[in-house]
This record gives structure tokens, C-alpha cells and sequence, in this order.
């Protein structure tokens, strides 16, 4: 068995492929683009194609373009494809307006470079896809596929099997030993037979997947499982019976010679890490000095509007629980900043006049882009909420502190999906937290690009926001 292995996606063994592939077509296609113009390849021209090749390898890592992609998923694969292609051009064009160096080079090429590039890179993928599709109906590539353990995990993961065709798996059965008393009603007439007969049939080369979804209760069984099947090549997998969906990550990691599976940790780590700082750094800086004209005036609507100073800074939870001093501009006449907070209501009087529209609008949230570029905040992620609601939530709202495994944004899914403003029910700051979550969850540099574009149209106003 491979212990690396994630626990809720099995990799693609093809993803070295996938990527020697795709950087092969952009070389071919910046070559054809260059006969087809009658132009000769330059170092110049080099240098361009390998800041190219860097940028859509950096791109497609960041928007996990070579992922495992399950059936159903095609049609968002091609559309990620889309948007690196896209983005790539952009930044590649960008440069050279910077350089000063976009005269240098014929538009023409550049431009349908990418565009052959673009379509020579879709339509390989559904070539592949259809040959893939093609063996599948023609009976080769699947692979025999057995669960231990007729489990609620395991029917789960029953479903799966049968939803997905494309990922080549032919179910055998399920094989348990208990009595039907002992399977909480499950529907026993899918159970091929008994444990040592699934063990049988991998040792005869029958099965090439072995999932065991038994409790976990059963460690000696599983341990006894895995002994017998050491001397097979049949691949054993393990999908425990407790929630994984309240793993914030489901990763297998070590510590010298002993394996750990994390429960708790922040998706955003290692590489994910420098290209979301990347992303942060970037938009926080080009939004301050688009924004620098509107911020000035903003902080003079509010001085002239009533006493005090323009912005407010607020003790707040930042990544891992720790402290920040979030900005915002001041839209109330009071700071409230100890360990009572009021949330602010319809009608509230401590809210001014400039205030109530920055509000309103969010516009009072700009100021935190400041907090990004220090590195205290992030563009998206889940909102930090006062240290003094902190601490009321997190003991009503079951894993209310795990939205700090990541740092906190501007914007995030919750919001833009309409869970902003006031919470004056434990319901309203429930399904904020079961967004945030998703958000953490899930996380990929696209989706913050999406919730961005989503702040945009839906995100600055909301009914509960006073």
C-alpha cells in the first residue's frame, strides 16, 4: 500500500504527461506561429517563450490544472485551461507594455501563438478524453474493484464508483463477516461474501482495488487485512468511517519513521502558500494606488462628517488565533474595541451619516488592503470577526475557530453568498462558519479569482448589512 497517498483523492498518474505534453504544444505552436509569419526565431524571442513556459507552469500549478479530474469535471478543466491560457497572455502582455519591449515583437505572432496554443491544448485534451472513453466501452482499461466493509463510508464510496464511469472501475462486491443484526440496516443483499474471500480473490489476481471501509474500531482486523495482501500487488486503500468531511485536510504526512494523517491543518501550505502571498501582494498593491484618490476623499468625507479619526483599528483573530489590528474607516461615532462588542443594527444612532454609506456600499472595508499587503490579511478568505464575538461563538458553533487555518480576507465565499452583515441568530453565524469551511476546504487560487469577480457584482451590498 502507498502510504502517501491522500486520502480523499487518488491521484493521476498521468500528471507528469499531461505537463510534458502541454509545454511540447506551446513550443510547437510558438515555432508554427513563427513559420507561418515568416519571422526567425531570435533570442528575444526565446526569452519570451521561456517566460511563457515559467508563467503557465506557475498558473497551472495555482489553479490545480493537473489534478485528478473526475467525470462530470471535464467541462471545468477545460474552462481552468481557458483562464490560464487567458491570464497567461495577459501577464506576458503586461510585461512586454512595461518593458517597453511590446514593439519588438509582431503582435501577430503573439497573438495567434496563443491562439493555436490555446486550441491545440483543448483539443488534445478531448482527443485523450475520447480515447479514454473509447477503451472504457471496448472493455479494456478497468480495473476490478472490491469494498470491505458494507459501512455507511463504504456505500458512500459504493455511489462513487457507480456515478464516475470514467474512472475505469468494475465493482466486484462488498465482503463483511458480521451478521446482519450487526449492519444497522444496510442493504445486505450487495455483500459478495465474507473478508478472507475478498483476500482470496486479490491473492488470485482478481481484484486490483481493495477498499477497506470498516470501522475503525476494527484496527486488528484492518492490521490482519493489510498483512495478508503484503505479498499481492493489488492496491489497498483505506476510507475511514468517520467524518472527512470535518478534516480540514485529509493529508498523510510523517514524523521521522511514523506516519500522522492531519485533522486540522490549513490547505494553504508550502507552494499554495507562495502563490496565494503572490496573489495577495499584487492585488492588495495595485488596489491601493488605483484606490489612492478615493481613499483621500473617503477620509476627508469622514473628518468633515463628525470627530475623531479616520480610521479605525480593531482587535481582531488573524491566522492560528493570533491577534491583528484590523483597519477600517470609521463609520460610527463610538470605537468600540474591549470585550464587549455591539454589533451594529438597522437604525443603529451611533452610526454617521458617511458612515452608514460606507457601510452600506463596504466601502468602509478598504482600508484592509493595507492589512494584505503587510501580510496580516488576505484578499479572500473568511472575515475576521471581534475578538469579543470570537469568543461567544466558539463555544455555540462547533469548529467555529478552524475559519483561523487560513488568514483572514476582505471578501470570501460566505459573503459573497449572502452571509454578511449582522448575525442576530446562532443560525445566520452557523451557515457563515459551514461557508467558511467550504472555503477552507476546497481552497484553489481560481476560486479566489471567482469570489473576487463575485465581490464585484454581488458582494459590496447586502439586506443584513447595517
Amino acid at each position: 500500500m502507498d502510504s502517501r497517498k491522500t486520502l480523499d483523492v487518488e491521484k493521476d498518474s498521468y500528471t507528469f504527461l499531461y505537463r510534458l505534453i502541454d509545454i511540447l504544444i506551446i513550443i510547437i505552436c510558438f515555432n508554427a506561429a513563427l513559420l507561418l509569419y515568416g519571422a526567425v526565431f531570435s533570442k528575444d524571442y526565446l526569452i519570451v517563450l521561456i517566460f511563457t513556459l515559467l508563467v503557465y507552469s506557475y498558473l497551472s500549478e495555482s489553479f490545480q490544472l493537473y489534478r485528478s479530474w473526475r467525470v462530470g469535471k471535464f467541462s471545468r478543466m477545460i474552462s481552468s485551461l481557458f483562464l490560464v491560457k487567458l491570464f497567461c497572455f495577459f501577464i506576458v502582455a503586461s510585461s512586454l507594455f512595461i518593458l517597453k519591449e511590446s514593439e519588438t515583437f509582431s503582435r501577430i505572432i503573439i497573438v495567434g501563438w496563443f491562439t493555436l496554443s490555446i486550441i491545440c491544448l483543448m483539443t488534445w485534451r478531448f482527443l485523450a478524453k475520447w480515447i479514454k472513453s473509447l477503451r472504457r466501452r471496448s472493455g479494456f482499461g478497468f480495473q476490478d474493484v472490491a469494498i470491505v466493509g458494507l459501512t455507511s463510508s463504504g456505500i458512500n464510496l459504493y455511489r462513487e464508483i457507480l456515478k464516475n464511469y470514467e474512472l475505469g472501475f468494475k465493482f466486484v462486491g462488498f465482503f463483511d463477516d458480521r451478521e446482519p443484526k450487526r449492519l444497522g440496516g444496510m442493504q445486505t443483499t450487495l455483500i459478495e461474501g465474507g473478508v478472507n474471500e475478498a483476500v482470496a480473490l486479490a491473492k488470485n489476481g482478481k481484484i486490483q482495488k481493495l477498499y477497506i471501509c470498516l470501522p475503525m474500531v476494527a484496527e486488528k482486523r484492518i492490521a490482519d487485512i493489510i498483512e495478508q495482501l503484503g505479498n499481492t500487488t493489488v492496491d489497498v486503500l483505506i476510507t475511514p468511517d468517520f467524518l472527512l468531511k470535518n478534516l480540514m485536510q485529509a493529508r498523510i504526512g510523517s514524523v521521522g519513521d511514523v506516519d500522522t494523517i492531519s485533522v486540522f491543518e490549513s490547505p494553504v501550505n508550502g507552494m499554495r502558500r507562495f502563490y496565494k502571498r503572490t496573489f495577495d501582494i499584487i492585488f492588495s498593491l495595485t488596489a491601493i494606488l488605483a484606490l489612492s484618490p478615493v481613499l483621500v476623499i473617503i477620509g476627508a468625507a469622514i473628518k468633515l462628517n463628525s470627530p475623531g479619526a479616520v480610521i479605525f483599528k480593531q482587535d481582531r483573530y488573524g491566522l492560528d488565533g493570533r491577534k491583528i489590528k484590523v483597519w477600517k474607516f470609521r463609520s460610527m461615532t463610538v470605537t468600540e474595541n474591549s470585550d464587549v462588542v455591539t454589533q451594529a443594527t438597522k437604525g443603529d444612532t451611533r452610526i454617521t451619516k458617511v458612515g452608514a454609506f460606507l457601510r452600506k456600499t463596504s466601502l468602509d472595508e478598504l482600508p484592509q488592503f493595507f492589512n494584505v499587503f503587510k501580510g496580516d490579511m488576505s484578499v479572500v478568505g473568511p472575515r475576521p470577526h471581534a475578538v469579543a464575538h470570537n469568543e461567544e461563538y466558539r463555544k455555540l458553533v462547533t469548529y467555529y475557530m478552524l475559519r483561523h487555518k487560513v488568514l483572514p480576507g476582505i471578501t470570501g465565499w460566505a459573503q459573497v453568498n449572502g452571509w454578511r452583515g449582522e448575525t442576530d441568530t446562532l443560525n445566520k453565524m452557523e451557515k457563515r462558519i459551514e461557508y467558511d469551511l467550504a472555503y477552507i476546504r476546497n481552497w484553489t487560487l481560481w476560486w479566489d479569482i471567482k469570489i473576487v469577480f463575485m465581490t464585484i457584482f454581488k458582494g459590496f451590498v447586502g439586506k443584513n448589512v447595517y
